[in-house]
């Protein structure tokens, strides 16, 4: 007995069309968890800043589409705690607004890129 078996692989998964879309998914997740921290990050500099100017905060924004930066701001390292003029130095130990805000992102990652795929799902 022969078989001669053929098979024709056609749709998104095999033209493209689901890669295309797997990685718009991913660039625009990238965008929505770095525009969610940076609105976390300004809450937390909201709620721990006792004298705050404006500046530094002015100076926080997102960066290439993915990354959260204060622009180097000569302090920043300061204001988190991590300058070589906290300790000992200062009895100023620095603030927590970027842990918590690493912390919280964490927590609401998941949530957002379940809601946001599910607006890219239909088109694979």
């Amino acid at each position: 007995m022969l078989f001669d078996v053929s098979t024709r692989a056609n749709g998104p998964m095999f033209d493209g069309r689901a890669q295309r879309v797997l990685n718009a998914y991913v660039d625009h997740l990238e965008r929505r968890l770095a525009e969610e921290g940076l609105n976390i990050l300004r809450g937390e500099m909201h709620r721990v800043f006792r004298n705050p100017t404006g500046y530094y905060e002015s100076r926080c924004k997102v960066v290439d589409g993915h990354t959260i930066s204060d622009s180097r701001v000569v302090y920043g390292p300061w204001l988190a705690g991590i300058g070589s003029r906290n300790f000992p130095v200062t009895k100023f130990k620095g603030y927590d607004h970027w842990i918590v805000t690493r912390d919280k992102l964490n927590a609401r990652k998941r949530g957002i890129g379940e809601r946001l795929l599910r607006r890219y799902t239909g088109r694979m």
